[in-house]
């Protein structure tokens, strides 16, 4: 499996684990289309709370390992739970507070990569 193939299955694991407990305004920023950065996609959605926030980012944590056995590189954000950050290389998962996700807007300083809002079960 090549890098490509690689990262749409781990894009979907992730997904996955978001839908599982219900993340809000699902997007995918693929970074890819502007070069030069240091991973090819962001997924970012937000929680209601931090109860539910530290929830969708544990089940994508469980997820993934689920679908493919891959842990996490690195977190960070768990101990507020406003924003957590799961880094799986070629892919970051940010999982915001929705009053976090505005102020920081990850969305609009990307704006020039190619944005698609995934849609919510």
């Amino acid at each position: 499996m090549n890098k490509a193939e690689e990262s749409k299955v781990l894009i979907e694991a992730i997904l996955e684990g978001i839908h599982r407990i219900k993340g809000k305004e699902i997007k995918h920023v693929d970074l890819e289309s502007i070069g030069h950065t240091e991973c090819g996609h962001f997924i970012i959605c937000h929680g209601t709370s931090s109860t539910h926030v530290d929830s969708i980012a544990h089940s994508v944590e469980q997820t993934v390992k689920e679908i493919t056995g891959e842990d996490v590189w690195h977190r960070d954000g768990y101990r507020n739970a406003l924003w957590i950050l799961l880094d799986y290389g070629d892919v970051m998962v940010h999982v915001f507070q929705e009053d976090a996700r505005r102020f920081y807007n990850l969305e609009e300083l990307w704006a020039d990569a190619k944005i698609t809002k995934i849609e919510e079960d």
